[in-house]
């Protein structure tokens, strides 16, 4: 396997061209925190915090939202229709070209 790349939209407004591995298990979280960018994933990655929150601003074919990530986006700030939880999106070679936008703090 190959490594993806991603393009993230911080919060002013820089976009990061990131290389992100595919064969490591990693989610779109972890790789904006490997990358140094302002993401806090307070919860570990369990969907239980929404600090990982991202807009999908690319037409990229994605994993549906389950049932915890969904409850989580419901209580959420700053939702929008292409809102998503970063570590619920698995990093594979489908996600190559993906382009998020990094929601607000709370």
């Amino acid at each position: 396997m190959e490594d993806v790349t991603l393009h993230i939209k911080d919060r002013q407004g820089t976009i990061h061209k990131v290389e992100a591995p595919t064969d490591m298990a990693m989610n779109l979280m972890e790789v904006c925190k490997a990358y140094g960018l302002p993401v806090e994933g307070a919860c570990g990655g369990m969907a239980m915090c929404a600090s990982c929150q991202c807009y999908v601003l690319s037409d990229t074919d994605l994993p549906d939202i389950n049932d915890d990530e969904e409850a989580m986006l419901s209580e959420a700030f700053y939702v929008k229709e292409n809102s998503r939880l970063g570590c619920q999106i698995p990093i594979t070679e489908d996600l190559n070209g993906l382009t998020v936008e990094l929601a607000p703090e709370y």
